[in-house]
């Protein structure tokens, strides 16, 4: 019995199950005892060892290098700052969005609530009628899309992407499937619908979006924070620490913000920095790897010059980053830092430009136009004139404009602080719209006045409208056939009304009814046609424009008065005025008239604001001896302070609805035709083809050629026998007409393509065939290609920018050499050390026997001679008129093109005025600015902060 047992005893023992549970247990034991090692003995240490071995490295920016001007003044620096950064240090989970969200939502609250703002670096904005806007447009914009909806090609945009309005985008980045910024519909159920931007203001709805967005970008580098606000205030500061516990991920780092100085005056050419975008990284880094720097040294969260200087010599002022290894946790938040390198400044650079003389200019050409719209100025409410000399600017446009072009507060009328006429002006205004209203609701159902024989005003209301409904899509213009007998009879013949056209559109299915908000997808097209009337009601409710609009007809109607308007300036502000004109406006001793001249005669209201014709000019000047620029001025100017950095989204809106276009360089991107200061070309071509000679008389009878058509001399009666000297002088029309035909002449046959190319070959002489070289953003010039006699006077085609003709001026100047412009002077490192001067760069020369240049440098003197305004200049100078029509609705353009002294050039100079009227106007600035520059007056006595009349009466001299 005990043998067996012990058999059994010892086959269990032996048996392969029995060895396999023992070691099983063994092992498992050994697991059990390990597993208690390192979680619990030692699970301290090696978590931090893992925690160490997540090692990343991230960039310190450098500090942007200095701008100068060419005496040394500082024109762009950087001042110390805090910024608000944020990182994604949340969870992945169900609740990461609502909780970002909260977070970015409290801390823009808290930044906002004392006085600092958000960034606004997106391609949305509110624009003045409170809706979503793209800032960007055309290639930009699609590679907008693309990023949005994650395509790394814009080819890839599916076709509802690449048409996606400024609203969709910004739901689709607010829906769940990403960043989840709104509300469900009911809170309590996560299955019922989620309204997008629900529960924000659109103001923060759209900096919600910004600011997720941008974390976005850089999602796959957690540790690398997002900015949220530059230079924030030290309340800001303190608030943020203070509540830092509950601000997961938000920190405060010391930062730089860029500055300039004076910046209306010089932000067209300084430009202005902003942070990276996605093709503005692609571009740099594609640069930086040609050059053989390295690869991916910019990133997503790098600020670069955005435009102007800052854009061209971005990676001269850059500087070089540093960096820091610093290590991370397994959510991406730094441990701690291990390495660090500094950031190496960028370089400094010195410009051409002089920025007193530059600001000089500015202030004179601002004194001079402002002289020009008083001189201008009419007191009636309309005025019709014969030809564009004749055209004058009634008093009633200039009320009119102080709404349209936003100087009157319209917000501010509706405010339960407005003044006492602001509340009588608004409730007119509310009266007068119903009215409209009801007028355009009664032609809709039932008064069909056809479009020719409704009143100018009702005219314009239902032009607009169409333009709306064409602008938002409603009325498919893809859709609409150009041809059709139905639109003919609406957009070019006007005989049918609004309501029969918006029927005809309906039945062709021109109509787009998913903008209509329609309860039933197949309503019938009376059903179309309400909800369209609908429509239009709550369209132009919403749009500012078309608001505004109806402050003209209300001041040309009497409802309101220009007093009222003159009052409103006074409630809200925006004039300071001595106490008896208020006293003399309130009484009626001072008429609203006087009161308005006397604000345009003072500057109180710049020509700016007015934004009616004239109220831009630009100025070149040059050294004619080496191509540098030491004076480039566009008027208006803008603050890029407001646009660097982080940009200014409620003064961005306001630049892109003022009427004066600031943000356009009037310098280098105006582009229209030079007039009669092209003829210097012409007598180049004709001289040196033989068409003409030094002695070459012609006998000017008023019209070339006969017939209805033939090209007539701005002295319709003639000037007699002129001579090239003299034909310069006197801007003879005819005997520049002549010069054109000869040149067209083949074998004895009239050939105008013979013509046209031969002054294109003279033109390139003086560098007009292409840029300038100035290092700023340029229209490209165009040489006329139709119709040589009148390109011979500057005329035909013939296109210039201002900073073009400063090239070609400056080649007269100094007999036939063409230099390429340049706004670059030198380039130091951070401590003043040379490291490049940039020398005069030579386009061509053009050979010319000196007997021509004396003749036309002669030509050219006498014009100045001929005008009494320059007698008094102790300076000799000689220079050329330019007064040049586009059209008879408006005022011709003034150019005046200089050089001095006549003797022996230094300077030249180009003034231009855009609807100028006439080119002695353009002269006449010149010449105060010639005097500042050689100081042949005080500068108290041409800068006086007032209207500057001009001289004479409207030329009609080319």
């Amino acid at each position: 019995m005990f043998d067996e047992f012990k058999d059994k005893i010892i086959g269990i023992i032996t048996s392969r199950l029995t060895v396999f549970t023992l070691l099983f247990v063994l092992l498992g034991g050994i697991l059990i005892y390990r597993c208690f090692e390192l979680q619990i003995v030692q699970g301290q240490q090696y978590l931090d060892e893992f925690v160490l071995e997540i090692e990343k490295t991230r960039d310190i920016p450098s500090t942007r290098g200095n701008i100068y001007d060419r005496n040394g003044n500082v024109m762009a620096y950087n001042e110390l700052a805090y910024s608000v950064k944020i990182e994604d240090v949340f969870e992945s989970g169900r609740f990461k969005n609502a909780n970002l969200n909260e977070t970015v939502y409290r801390l823009i609250q808290m930044i906002e609530k004392n006085g600092d703002k958000c960034i606004t670096d997106f391609r949305i904005y509110l624009d003045e009628d409170g809706e979503f806007a793209y800032s960007v447009e055309d290639a930009a914009l699609l590679r907008f899309l693309a990023d949005v909806y994650g395509h790394p090609r814009v080819g890839e945009l599916k076709d509802e992407q690449r048409t996606a309005t400024a609203d969709e985008v910004m739901e689709y980045l607010s829906s769940t499937s990403r960043f989840a910024i709104g509300e469900y519909e009911n809170p309590d159920d996560r299955e019922s619908p989620f309204i997008a931007g629900k529960g924000y203001s659109k103001e923060d709805w759209l900096k919600m979006v910004t600011i997720r967005y941008a974390m976005n970008l850089t999602s796959f580098r957690k540790y690398i924070g997002t900015t949220v606000a530059t230079n924030v205030s030290e309340k800001t500061v303190a608030v943020i620490m203070e509540n830092s516990m509950d601000l997961p991920g938000v920190s405060v780092v010391e930062d730089t913000v860029r500055r300039y100085v004076d910046s209306e005056y010089f932000a067209h050419i300084l430009g202005y920095t902003g942070k990276i975008s996605s093709e503005e990284l692609a571009d740099l880094n594609a640069q930086m790897e040609e050059q053989g720097i390295g690869s991916d040294i910019y990133s997503l969260n790098d600020v670069v010059g955005k435009s102007g200087i800052e854009s061209y010599l971005e990676t001269t002022l850059q500087g070089e980053k540093g960096y820091e290894k610093v290590y991370v946790d397994v959510m991406g938040k730094v441990i701690s830092v291990e390495e660090r390198k500094e950031a190496k400044a960028g370089q400094n650079v010195y410009l051409t430009i002089d920025m007193e003389l530059t600001k000089a200019v500015y202030h004179i050409l601002e004194q001079k136009l402002a002289g020009l719209v008083s001189k201008m100025v009419v007191n009636t409410k309309e005025y019709k004139a014969e030809s564009s000399a004749d055209i004058r600017i009634p008093i009633y446009d200039v009320y009119f404009t102080l709404f349209n072009n936003a100087v009157i507060d319209m917000k501010h009328m509706a405010d339960g602080n407005a003044g006492g006429t602001e509340k009588e002006v608004y409730e007119a205004h509310l009266n007068y719209k119903q009215s409209v209203y009801e007028r355009l609701a009664y032609e809709l159902t039932e008064g069909m006045t056809p479009y020719n024989q409704l009143p100018e005003e009702y005219q314009v209301y239902q032009s607009n409208i169409v333009s709306l409904l064409r602008r938002n899509g409603v009325i498919m213009a893809e859709s609409v056939d150009p041809d059709d007998a139905t639109q003919v009879a609406w957009a070019t013949d006007e005989v049918i009304s609004l309501s029969e056209y918006l029927k005809y559109c309906i039945s062709q299915n021109w109509i787009d009814v998913s903008k209509l908000e329609l309860d039933d997808k197949y309503s019938d097209s009376s059903e179309v046609f309400d909800k369209i009337g609908e429509y239009i009601i709550t369209m132009i409710e919403k749009n500012t424009e078309f608001q505004k609009r109806f402050y003209k007809y209300m001041l040309l109607n009497d409802i309101i008065s220009g007093r009222q308007v003159c009052q409103i300036l006074c409630e809200q502000n925006m004039v300071n005025i001595p106490e008896e004109e208020r006293t003399g406006l309130e009484s009626g001793t001072l008429s609203a008239f006087q009161f308005m001249k006397n604000r345009i005669d003072n500057l109180d209201i710049t020509p700016a604001q007015l934004a009616l014709d004239p109220c831009n000019a630009s100025a070149v000047i040059t050294d004619v001896n080496s191509g540098d620029v030491l004076a480039l001025v566009s008027y208006p100017g803008y603050d890029n302070n407001r646009m660097a950095n982080s940009v200014d989204a409620e003064y961005y809106a306001k630049l892109n609805a003022d009427k004066s276009n600031p943000q356009y360089n009037y310098a280098t991107q105006y582009a229209a035709a030079p007039g009669s200061t092209f003829k210097i070309v012409s007598a180049t071509a004709g001289l040196m083809e033989g068409a003409i000679t030094l002695n070459t008389q012609v006998n000017c009878t008023g019209t070339f050629g006969e017939g209805p058509l033939a090209p007539k001399c701005w002295r319709v009666w003639g000037h007699g026998n002129e001579t090239l000297t003299t034909a310069i002088r006197d801007s003879c029309n005819y005997y520049f007409y002549n010069v054109g035909y000869q040149l067209s002449m083949d074998n004895g046959s009239y050939n105008e393509t013979k013509g046209l190319d031969t002054l294109r070959r003279y033109a390139d002489l003086y560098g007009l065939t292409d840029k300038s070289g100035i290092e700023i953003a340029e229209a490209a010039p165009n040489v006329s290609t139709e119709d040589p006699m009148r390109s011979a006077i500057g005329q035909g085609s013939n296109s210039f920018t201002t900073v073009a003709l400063a090239r070609y001026i400056s080649t007269v100047a100094n007999s036939g050499t063409c230099y390429n412009l340049t706004l670059l002077d030198k380039i130091t490192d951070s401590e003043g050390a040379l490291l490049e001067e940039f020398e005069p760069d030579v386009r061509n020369t053009i050979d010319l026997p000196e007997e021509y240049w004396r003749a036309m440098h002669s030509g050219m003197r006498q014009v100045v001679e001929n005008k009494s305004y320059f007698s008094d200049l102790a300076v000799n100078v000689a220079g050329k008129t330019g007064t040049a029509e586009e059209r008879k609705t408006r005022p011709n353009h003034a150019l005046f093109v200089c050089y001095a002294p006549y003797e022996q050039p230094e300077i030249s100079l180009t003034t231009r005025i855009p609807y100028g009227y006439s080119s002695d106007y353009a002269a006449q600035a010149a010449r105060d600015i010639i005097k500042y520059y050689y100081g042949l007056a005080e500068e108290e006595d041409l800068i006086t902060g007032t209207a500057d009349t001009p001289d004479g009466g409207v030329s009609n001299e080319m």
